[in-house]
């Protein structure tokens, strides 16, 4: 791929000043200036590598969620790099408002954050895909992959959906403490923290309310006070911390986050910029069409799972909606029991081994 007038070497005005040296390989990290709609004239960075002898045949596409961005997937990139047999091209981007994209102008919504995707994919014309995806990154990917549903050859989810959330069982209004769920901790949460709780949220296991929150004062009390990010993967916890030193890139996150109470099942809002906004045909995209398109009648594209089960997403209830819908998915789901929401940190080896399964790498 060339530099063009849609892609350069050189950040627009993301927040972050210190870019940890393993986020990409030399020569491998671009921006794309984003030629159409809402976000028209920003810059998407984007890592571009390719790995193994020979060209590579076998594209994957890693789309994060909120409130992380690519960073989050270094581990599970080595890992495939150091085992698989095949060669293969990365892409990894960062959506606007996070890691080493410009900032937010507007509160974005996965709707948003999907034409920016088909806009990039388009552009450099990926086909052969494995499209790994994360928490939003679920409605992200599939929102702009659907569009153009031939590029995609396989799946991997990791705590993620495009469906309604069910109501049996924890949500993201009573998870992880019943009284105060993830979805509401924008609402109590001061802003100029967002990033410290981010970056701690990322971390967190599975404990009981009081200690939760007890080891949440305590990490902020010491990033804030002495700069000191608490146990390992303190470069990456800065990280994830400082692409909300920006006031827009906090604002567009938290009310991100705010959405999940309502997680699939569109809704409206007002977003001061833009006026009534409404999500529900987006959702209804994904999930009129994906059994249509990447099922057993469609082109029925292989697919994995690996969640983590201390998290909604990690339910019998959505894996079920999942299965219903790319039933080729059955029987390949792997499941942890003590793990949360942010699997990518914790489990990096097992999905790298379903990316490589799955795309015969």
């Amino acid at each position: 791929m060339g530099i063009n007038g849609r892609v350069d070497t050189i950040p627009g005005n993301t927040p972050v000043t210190d870019v940890p040296p393993d986020y990409f390989p030399e020569g491998c990290g671009f921006w794309f200036r984003i030629p159409e709609g809402r976000d028209a004239g920003k810059k998407m960075f984007f890592r571009d590598s390719s790995h193994g002898k020979g060209t590579p045949k076998r594209t994957i596409v890693f789309v994060h969620g909120n409130p992380e961005c690519s960073y989050i997937y270094r581990k599970i990139i080595q890992d495939v790099i150091d085992k698989a047999k095949m060669p293969f091209r990365v892409i990894a981007m960062d959506h606007i408002g996070f890691g080493l994209s410009d900032q937010s102008t507007y509160h974005l919504e996965s709707l948003n954050h999907a034409e920016n995707l088909l806009q990039l994919i388009r552009h450099l014309d990926l086909g052969n895909v494995t499209l790994v995806l994360h928490d939003w990154g679920g409605p992200i990917g599939v929102g702009a992959f659907l569009k153009d549903h031939k590029r995609v050859s396989s799946l991997v989810l990791t705590n993620t959906t495009i469906f309604p959330m069910p109501e049996t069982g924890i949500t993201y209004n009573t998870y992880p403490i019943r009284w105060l769920g993830w979805a509401t901790i924008p609402l109590v949460m001061p802003r100029i923290f967002w990033g410290h709780y981010s970056s701690y949220a990322i971390y967190r296991t599975p404990a009981k309310p009081f200690k939760l929150i007890s080891q949440l004062i305590i990490y902020i009390a010491a990033a804030v006070l002495f700069g000191i990010f608490i146990g390992k993967e303190k470069t990456a916890k800065k990280f994830f911390k400082d692409q909300f030193k920006s006031k827009s890139n906090r604002m567009s996150s938290r009310r991100f986050v705010r959405q999940s109470g309502k997680w699939g099942t569109g809704n409206t809002f007002p977003e001061p910029s833009l006026g009534e906004q409404d999500t529900a045909p987006f959702y209804r995209f994904m999930q009129d069409n994906i059994k249509k398109m990447w099922g057993p009648k469609g082109q029925n594209i292989g697919v994995r799972a690996v969640l983590g089960r201390w998290d909604p997403l990690g339910k019998d209830e959505v894996i079920r909606q999942w299965t219903d819908n790319l039933p080729q998915l059955d029987g390949h789901v792997q499941l942890f029991n003590n793990v949360g929401h942010f699997i990518e940190e914790v489990k990096p080896k097992e999905i790298a081994e379903a990316i490589i399964d799955v795309s015969k790498l």
